[in-house]
């Protein structure tokens, strides 16, 4: 099988060094990180949607998207549908889950490595209706 050379979107956001985020993250297109996000990083269903993360940049949370260029930290799950390119300063402490991979020497990811060619995550869904959890103590007792 032979691999088209990727050609990432042009950047459209920059979490600068300084930045940082606390809450969850969508956008579309190309996103550059040199600061920190506390929240989820996520992007459109595009499969053209890039997350590029400097050595200087930190995210605590999932990361869901497309393409990821990782040379920072992730303390989080990753999921790359298509593709995630671990630079050699690259640091994730959860598992990352790919299409297909490129790793640097000198990456570390302190968890596993988990191959899927479909990605489409399965999320858990919430109608946003509250319903009560009978207790099997308290059911019992009835």
């Amino acid at each position: 099988m032979i691999f088209k050379r990727f050609r990432s979107p042009r950047i459209t956001t920059v979490i600068g060094k300084g930045t940082q985020i606390v809450g969850d993250l969508h956008f579309t297109g190309g996103l550059h990180i040199d600061g920190t996000i506390r929240g989820d990083v996520s992007a459109s269903a595009d499969d053209l949607a890039t997350l590029t993360v400097s050595e200087v940049g930190k995210i605590e949370g999932e990361v869901r998207v497309a393409h990821i260029l990782l040379n920072g930290t992730v303390i989080g799950d990753v999921y790359g549908s298509q593709r995630v390119e671990l630079a050699e300063k690259a640091r994730v402490t959860g598992t990352v889950y790919y299409k297909l991979l490129e790793m640097a020497m000198g990456a570390e990811v302190n968890g596993k490595l988990t191959h899927s060619d479909d990605l489409e995550q399965r999320r858990l869904s919430f109608d946003g209706e509250e319903s009560e959890v009978e207790d099997p103590a308290v059911a019992e007792e009835s």
